[in-house]
C-alpha cells in the first residue's frame, strides 16, 4: 500500500533519527487525546524542575503535546497504523489563537512485509521503528514517559555498513528518471590523525544498469548479488583512483530516494518510496528487539 503523497510531504526532506523500540504494554489507539493530555502535563512538571530546554526557547513558553494516528503508514493492513507525536510551544503572552510554534516530532510506525508472523500478546502494540526530529533534550523527555507509561525500552538504530549496502542495491534497483541525483557513497578512511572522507558518486543509470547485470534472483536479493554489485563499484574506483575502498568503512549512502548515515540518521526524498524504506528500516528495527 502506498501512502498519499500529500500526506507525506510532512516527512520528506528532514533529517530522522532512528531507534527501535521495544512492545508497548497496554497501549491503545483510541486514547490518543489522554495521552496527548498526560504528556503535556509531564514536561511541564518536568521543565519545573530546571530540565534543560531548547536554545532559544522562551522559559515560560507552554509546551503541548499532540498525538494522532497515521493510517496511511502500513505495509499490510494487520500492521498498527503509525503514531505521530509533536511538541508545540507557544508563549503565554502572544494571542490565544495564534499558531502553535513546532518544536519537535517523532513517529513510532511498523511498515511490514506478508512475511513477517504474528507472535505478539494482544495486550502489547508493536511499533518497534521510531523517528524523531528536533532537540534531543525532547526526545529524552519524550522517551522516559513512553518508557513509563507503556514499559517499553528505546535504543538508537545504528547501521552498519552492511546495511547501508543493502539500502545502495535496493534504492538503486528501482526506476529513477532521467532527472535524478547520482548515487553517493562515502567512505570513512580509518587509522588516520585527521578524519578523511571519501565520495563516490556514479550516475543513477549506470549504477540502475550495473545492478541490472547482477541480479539474477527473481522476487529477492542475495547477499552474494549485493557483495557483487559492491565488488564491482570498488573496482571500478580503483582502476581510477588507485585506492582500495574495501579498506575503508561506508558510513553513508545517498540516492533519490533517501539518503542514510551510520549514525542511524535518515532523510525520505521520494514519496512514493516512502512505505518501501520504512519497510527495510522496521525490519532492522525488530532485529535489534
Amino acid at each position: 500500500k502506498k501512502a498519499d503523497p500529500p500526506k507525506t510531504a510532512f516527512f520528506l526532506c528532514k533529517q530522522w533519527t532512528l531507534y527501535s523500540v521495544t512492545p508497548l504494554y497496554g497501549f491503545s489507539g483510541a486514547r490518543l487525546k489522554d495521552y496527548a493530555r498526560l504528556l503535556s502535563a509531564a514536561i511541564a512538571a518536568e521543565k519545573q524542575k530546571g530540565v534543560a530546554v531548547e536554545i532559544g526557547t522562551e522559559l515560560d513558553a507552554n509546551i503541548k503535546a499532540d498525538v494522532s494516528s497515521l493510517p496511511d503508514l502500513k505495509g499490510r493492513n494487520q500492521d498498527h497504523a503509525a503514531i505521530l507525536v509533536q511538541l508545540f510551544s507557544r508563549s503565554p503572552t502572544s494571542r490565544r489563537n495564534s499558531e502553535n510554534k513546532p518544536l519537535w516530532s517523532g513517529w513510532f510506525c511498523s511498515v511490514s512485509g506478508d512475511d513477517l508472523p504474528e507472535s505478539i500478546p494482544k495486550e502489547f502494540t508493536l511499533l518497534p521503528l521510531f523517528l524523531t526530529n528536533g532537540a534531543e533534550c525532547y526526545t529524552s523527555l519524550v522517551g522516559s514517559w513512553f518508557q513509563k507509561t507503556f514499559d517499553c525500552c528505546f535504543r538508537r538504530l545504528a547501521l552498519s555498513p552492511l546495511n547501508l549496502s543493502w539500502m545502495a542495491v535496493i534504492w538503486t534497483g528501482h526506476t529513477v528518471d532521467r532527472t535524478a541525483s547520482a548515487m553517493e557513497l562515502v567512505f570513512s578512511v580509518p587509522s588516520l590523525p585527521q578524519p578523511l572522507d571519501i565520495s563516490y558518486a556514479i550516475h543513477p543509470e549506470d549504477a540502475k544498469a550495473l545492478w541490472d547485470t547482477v541480479h539474477k534472483t527473481p522476487g529477492g536479493i542475495t547477499q552474494e548479488e549485493v557483495d557483487v554489485f559492491m565488488d564491482c563499484l570498488y573496482s571500478h574506483f580503483h582502476r581510477h583512483f588507485k585506492i582500495h575502498l574495501s579498506a575503508t568503512k561506508l558510513v553513508k549512502v545517498s540516492t533519490a530516494i533517501a539518503s542514510a548515515h551510520c549514525s542511524g540518521t535518515i532523510k525520505f526524498l521520494h514519496s512514493e518510496h516512502l512505505t518501501g524504506v520504512l519497510m527495510l528500516l522496521t525490519e532492522l528495527a525488530r532485529s535489534q528487539i
